[in-house]
């Protein structure tokens, strides 16, 4: 571990159930991180993604529920003009 990951990192401690326990032991296994603090690390960080993912939908749930008959047509008249070559000349 280099000196700059190990500066970004904090030392705490947590009392977990042993269900918890497990589960962390069995993803370490699973994922082969070399520790159970790296694999608690990638469930967590699975877990930000997901609620950042889950937010996202939502505000684009909340924006086409919201939005008027023009403001959708705009979007529709938007989607059809870039359709499948949206992406053509961006760099992967």
């Amino acid at each position: 571990m280099t000196l700059q990951a190990t500066t970004r990192k904090m030392k705490r401690s947590f009392t977990l159930t042993p269900e918890a326990v497990a589960f962390v032991g069995e993803t370490r296994q699973k994922r082969g991180a070399g520790s159970d603090s790296e694999a608690l690390d990638l469930l967590l960080r699975e877990l930000m993604l997901e609620t950042k993912r889950q937010a996202f939908d939502a505000a684009c749930k909340e924006y086409y529920d919201t939005a008027s008959d023009e403001e959708l047509a705009e979007q529709r008249e938007w989607a059809e003009m870039t359709g499948p070559n949206m992406f053509i000349g961006v760099p992967d």
